[in-house]
């Protein structure tokens, strides 16, 4: 028996940029640093948020690129000769990234207290009913 792709149903049409985006969101990996929550903060708005401790705000970047919110942090390298006899702190560069349904958008992002939030917002579409007019082939 032959196993059908997510977008190859017969019932699913136009889904396979779908399918593209699930296997690109399992291949970018499951690191779980910096570690984050995603909270439902209304009916149709979201936060996500990172534990940046340590990180400026020019140390951080954020964007979006075909659907997918990409979070970057570097931290400049430091030569100024400090010992560390213990390093728990974790300051390396990480990226997350995020793809965002169609429909959600980036609402705004601040940091506070060592975390970074990114606000999402999501629009609510009209109901569209078309009605289609069926013509005879004669």
């Amino acid at each position: 028996m032959t196993k059908l792709a997510f977008g190859a149903h017969p019932f699913l049409l136009g889904f396979d940029q779908l399918e593209r985006l699930v296997e690109r969101t399992a291949k970018s990996g499951n690191d779980s640093y910096p570690p984050f929550n995603i909270e439902q903060s209304s009916e149709h708005a979201f936060r996500i948020s990172l534990a940046v401790a340590g990180f400026s705000e020019d140390d951080l970047s954020i964007t979006l690129e075909d659907r997918q919110l990409v979070i970057r942090g570097r931290q400049p390298e430091e030569d100024s000769g400090r010992i560390f006899l213990h390093r728990g702190i974790a300051g390396r560069q990480f990226q997350k990234a995020f793809v965002l349904a169609e429909g959600v958008d980036v609402a705004g992002a601040t940091t506070e207290n060592g975390l970074l939030h990114i606000d999402l917002k999501r629009s609510v579409p009209e109901a569209v009913i078309q009605t289609i007019n069926i013509s005879s082939s004669k």
